[in-house]
């Protein structure tokens, strides 16, 4: 079953329909049309977003867009000593750049805190929660295991007025952080152990980046976040797979506050595993702070902000997300699939220039000395509207070292001494001597070549094979590469019980290459513009770049180079 609908800009090709939208078909077809289809996307504001949350978000605005509804964008603000406004400006700042917009329909958890205090009440005058004055230790021990019955704690069967007095006091700040948590009372023999009497407030007395120092009780994320899936009528409540052993308890807290037949409907999907890749925001802020990257938004991190950093598109990020399908069996995505997203959209999208990143300078002996000769270049063959530039060709040129062997086996077919080569949108050159250092260091090469080859063709028919691009040694834009790589070397590095994930870094992750050329078309090139150096891969501006340095990163090469290790 497929779906031809164009998903915000992504490009139009037939979307699997998966079977979270298989599900609201048929309650479609059951409500004949009448069913307003209504998301949301609920991020913790305590780390930038990584390419499992882009999943996450396609997803859930995806699925309005797609039939017509709205979504929402809530912030869970439920552990203040974690969060900041830092990371609430990145996360809109990535949605936005994705493609995808909540309007006018951004809340927070903590819009709902005296909504959420009211229920808890409600429920202790139920009978239906308590405060427990035991620690944290014993409270865990008390619940048992999947195979063995909890233990009631001691304050499980204290009077409602008693536990109303205990959770204003705790509310007024009478109790230290770790005094006392306010338990929901459900099932201490349940099969299920989140419905054991699970935890609904706990103290910390830490300031609070929307409500300041108002609160000193928070509420648990199981507690609040179906209750804000109530208030603001979702339909659907889209979350990751691990979740699925919490919807009964999603379910009990609804039916205890809901009023009419209108309930939210919990939906699990499996989470994005993503090889060579970390996903959890606690080891990734840790490479933050250790130093094992530069930021959040360094381009080998797997964030939102990381990616762009590096050159992925929003295209590509959402067409990675349509590619992989949603299921609810847990896997790993081989990240070549992410890397071959971005490779197809910039394929057809990003602007061909030359650039030589490890130079070797060529002397065309019979070329005129002060000769400047501006050469037509494709701009891109995937889009003839592009058009085509001027690059200018000159007696000395720079190839990539890579491009010459002095003793070359039969099958290099780049240059060699006495062999010929064509010069992309330039001409054949045969090389006839090396010029080394004091060292035996190759430093030059002395070549002539056949001025009836323009363009790279020849009127005698004759045939090269090899074609290598270049730059001229006076017409360039002299700019730093970022030569970047995956920042890990095993495909699963938090996955080894004996090994910590930091043991599989990639001392070679990144490699800074300076004294590169790249064709003077780049030189008005802005901050995230895209380019394919031909030969070497995709590359994109980096925001490092000033008047004076241009400094671009090495998006991903233009084969998958892993696929052979």
């Amino acid at each position: 079953m497929t779906d031809t609908k164009k998903t915000n800009g992504t490009e139009e090709s037939k979307v699997p329909t998966n079977f979270i939208h298989q599900i609201i078909e048929g309650e479609i077809a059951k409500a004949k049309g009448e069913l307003n289809i209504h998301t949301r996307f609920p991020p913790e504001p305590n780390g930038y977003l990584h390419i499992g949350h882009a999943k996450s978000i396609c997803l859930n605005f995806g699925t309005a867009q797609k039939y017509g509804g709205i979504t929402n964008l809530r912030f869970d603000d439920t552990n203040p000593s974690k969060e900041s406004t830092e990371y609430v400006d990145s996360i809109k700042n990535d949605i936005k750049w994705l493609g995808f917009d909540w309007g006018d329909r951004e809340y927070y958890t903590s819009d709902y805190f005296d909504k959420l205090y009211d229920f808890a009440v409600a429920l202790i005058n139920k009978g239906l929660a308590y405060v427990d004055f035991q620690n944290q230790e014993t409270i865990s021990a008390q619940r048992g295991t999947p195979t063995r019955p909890g233990t009631e704690s001691p304050y499980r069967n204290t009077t409602p007025e008693e536990n109303l007095a205990g959770f204003e006091k705790m509310k007024a700040g009478e109790y230290d952080e770790g005094d006392c948590v306010l338990r929901a009372k459900i099932d201490m023999a349940s099969p299920n152990m989140h419905m054991r009497d699970p935890l609904l407030y706990r103290i910390m007395k830490v300031h609070h980046h929307r409500t300041d120092d108002k609160w000193c009780i928070y509420p648990i994320y199981d507690f609040a976040h179906g209750q804000g899936d109530y208030w603001e009528n979702i339909t659907h409540s889209i979350c990751t797979l691990e979740f699925e052993v919490h919807r009964p308890l999603y379910d009990w807290f609804i039916e205890q506050l809901k009023e009419g037949e209108y309930r939210p409907q919990q939906i699990e999907f499996s989470r994005l595993n993503l090889s060579y890749t970390i996903m959890s925001k606690r080891n990734l802020l840790a490479l933050v702070e250790n130093g094992h990257v530069t930021g959040w938004d360094d381009p080998r991190m797997p964030t939102i902000s990381g990616l762009k950093r590096r050159g992925y598109t929003p295209v590509s990020i959402r067409n990675f997300c349509d590619k992989i399908g949603i299921t609810k069996t847990n896997g790993v995505t081989d990240v070549a699939l992410l890397e071959h997203a971005v490779r197809e959209d910039l394929n057809k999208t990003a602007q061909r220039v030359m650039g030589v990143v490890n130079p070797l300078k060529v002397v065309i002996t019979n070329y005129p000395e002060d000769q400047v000769e501006e050469l037509d270049a494709v701009n891109n063959p995937e889009d003839p509207s592009m058009g085509k530039r001027k690059v200018p060709f000159t007696r000395e040129i720079y190839i990539e070292k890579e491009d010459f062997m002095e003793n070359a086996p039969r099958k290099f077919f780049r240059l060699s001494v006495g062999k010929e080569v064509r010069l992309r949108y330039a001409y054949f050159i045969t090389c006839n001597e090396v010029i080394k250092d004091e060292n035996g260091e190759i430093i030059e090469l002395r070549c002539t070549y056949d001025p009836a080859s323009k363009g790279g063709t020849s009127p005698d028919g004759r045939k090269v094979k090899g074609t290598l691009h270049w730059v001229s040694t006076t017409e360039n834009i002299e700019a730093e590469v970022r030569d970047y790589d995956r920042l890990f070397n095993d495909p699963s590095p938090s996955g080894h019980k004996d090994k910590n994930y930091l043991d599989f870094l990639n001392p070679d992750s990144l490699k800074v290459l300076n004294k590169c050329y790249i064709e003077p078309f780049v030189k008005d090139a802005k901050v995230e513009d895209h380019f394919q150096f031909e030969r070497l891969g995709y590359f994109n501006v980096d925001k490092d770049s000033t008047a004076e340095n241009m400094v671009f990163n090495k998006t991903v090469g233009l084969r998958d180079s892993w696929s052979k290790k």
